[in-house]
C-alpha cells in the first residue's frame, strides 16, 4: 500500500544505494504503518538538472511517501524521521557537493486508491 517516489540528483547515481535504501525502508516502515513489506512500492527518478538556492553546486534526494489517509500526525513524523535517517545511511558523501535530503509524507485517499492484481 505505501507508495514511495524517490527523486535524486544525477550526480548521486554512484553514491546512492537505491536498492539497499528501498529494502531497508520497506522493512523499517512496515511495522510502523501495519502494512506487509510485500505491499510497498518504491520507484526512483533521476533528476538530470536542478537548481538549489542561489545555484551553487549542490545535490538533492527528495522522498515522497504516500500512506492511506487517516494516519495520525505523530505516526507520519515517525515515518519521516525513519526515512530521512535511512536515506542518509545509504548515501555516500560526494566531495565538493553538498547534498540535501528532503521528505514529504502525504495522504492517499482511500476511496481513490485501487490496486489491481493480474
Amino acid at each position: 500500500m505505501p507508495q514511495i517516489t524517490v527523486e535524486y540528483s544525477a550526480e548521486l547515481a554512484g553514491a546512492f544505494d537505491r536498492r539497499g535504501f528501498a529494502l531497508a525502508l520497506h522493512r523499517a516502515v512496515s511495522p510502523l504503518v501495519s502494512s506487509e513489506v510485500a505491499a510497498f512500492k518504491t520507484r526512483f527518478r533521476q533528476i538530470e538538472e536542478s537548481v538549489i538556492g542561489e545555484g551553487a553546486p549542490a545535490a538533492m534526494v527528495h522522498v515522497r511517501v504516500g500512506l492511506l489517509s487517516g494516519r495520525p500526525a505523530e505516526l507520519k513524523q515517525e515515518v519521516g524521521r525513519t526515512v530521512v535517517g535511512l536515506a542518509s545511511e545509504h548515501l555516500k558523501p560526494v566531495e565538493g557537493l553538498p547534498t540535501q535530503v528532503t521528505l514529504e509524507v502525504y495522504d492517499m485517499d482511500r476511496e481513490q486508491y485501487r490496486q489491481l492484481e493480474s
